[in-house]
């Protein structure tokens, strides 16, 4: 999975699930400002990732993410992990 599918995942859940245009979900987007998530939404957001994620993922490496380009760079090498 490359970084553009994760993004395209991203977008995909924060549309379906949260009701976000998928237009507004772009690297630069701040989760919490722009997209207006609060800490349980990125929470779910995880949640709804981890099919896509071998193995356990810690929720508290997500607390620093604050645009949709650090939750692909986070998830990115959790996805290729072997």
């Amino acid at each position: 999975m490359t970084k553009d599918d994760i993004l395209k995942k991203i977008q995909d859940i924060l549309s379906e699930q949260f009701e976000i245009n998928s237009n507004a979900v772009i690297p630069s987007a701040k989760l919490y400002d722009d997209l207006e998530l609060d800490s349980i939404d990125a929470v779910d957001l995880l949640v709804k990732m981890k099919e896509f994620i071998p193995g356990k993922v810690d929720p508290e490496m997500f607390k620093k993410a604050l645009t949709v380009q650090d939750v692909v760079e986070l998830l990115y090498p959790m996805v290729h992990k072997a």
